[in-house]
């Protein structure tokens, strides 16, 4: 299944690539966001796109390498496709002898690639070995689950999820976990269903939807990683760079909301979305998981002194 990118209108009129500027997609996911960047750079910019998972990057190059050889105007783009953590991006740029960027898009969604083909049991709708990580890196969330104490797993499932059937759910992981380990997400989501009243959320959701994601978020150092990203801004953009930041977790759109506002407080940065752009019921009919996205922007001034 191919990634849909979220905001797509939305994420050009903000991000307002134009010809020869030098744009970073630090989540390229399946390249959606980043064709429609190239279209507008043409052959005189400069793009790079980095994803942490190497079978999504992978997927991502083939794309692009189609629409390149097709698409004569970006033929002589400079293209720089690298493995990465967007943490990591002022390391990045001077590996790769890149100056200082006039964007960056972060979409800090899950593709629908991982979800649906990954196996590493992202979904609890599979029954796929409990790895969910996006990089081999990372400990398992098997491993994850088999090591933290049942009060540190319920305030991981709690502070990340928003679940509040967390003590429920980790006492019935952990004594299940006592019996035999848990190794597939069918087993897990067999787990939580089980932990919560039948009736649980009135059948809104899935049981298991706010446990998946908060296991996610940990196992990846998911908010970690996007408070080193924004405090990494001004050695990542140029003066009159703009970030443009999508975030499907209410952590982590008040990270961003909040580092944008401490940066404009320092008159270093200029808020152009004062409140979250989302998405539009048409979107939503389109595709049901993006209803959740949240995109704010902001652009160094040209006063600031980005050192």
């Amino acid at each position: 299944m191919q990634h849909t990118p979220v905001l797509l209108k939305e994420v050009i009129k903000f991000l307002d690539p134009r010809p020869g500027e030098f744009i970073i997609d630090g989540t390229i996911d399946g390249g959606g966001h980043a064709t429609a960047i190239l279209e507008k750079i043409t052959s005189r910019g400069i793009f790079l796109g980095l994803d942490w998972d190497k079978n999504i990057l992978d997927s991502a190059r083939k794309r692009i390498a189609e629409i390149r050889n097709s698409k004569s105007e970006i033929l002589n783009t400079k293209i720089v496709l690298e493995q990465g953590n967007y943490a990591d991006l002022p390391d990045i740029l001077k590996r790769q002898k890149l100056p200082k960027a006039d964007g960056l898009l972060l979409d800090l969604g899950f593709s629908s690639e991982q979800l649906e083909s990954s196996g590493r049991g992202f979904s609890f709708e599979k029954d796929e070995p409990l790895i969910m990580t996006y990089s081999e890196e990372r400990h398992p969330v098997a491993q994850i689950l088999r090591e933290l104490k049942e009060n540190d797993l319920a305030d991981v499932i709690f502070q990340f999820g928003g679940e509040r059937m967390s003590r429920r759910i980790a006492k019935a992981i952990k004594e299940r976990g006592k019996r035999k380990p848990i190794m597939t997400s069918g087993e897990l989501a067999e787990i939580v269903r089980s932990a919560v009243p039948k009736s649980y959320e009135r059948g809104r959701i899935d049981p298991s939807t706010r446990t998946f994601q908060a296991l996610r978020i940990y196992a990846n150092d998911e908010l970690k990683n996007l408070e080193m990203a924004l405090q990494n801004l001004p050695n990542v953009l140029k003066t009159g760079g703009r970030a443009v930041i999508i975030s499907f977790h209410s952590l982590e759109d008040k990270l961003v909301k909040n580092y944008f506002r401490d940066y404009a407080k320092a008159g270093k940065m200029e808020i152009l979305t004062k409140k979250p752009i989302t998405v539009s019921e048409e979107e939503i009919r389109a595709n049901a998981r993006s209803r959740s996205a949240k995109l704010r922007c902001a652009q160094f001034t040209r006063s600031a002194a980005n050192t």
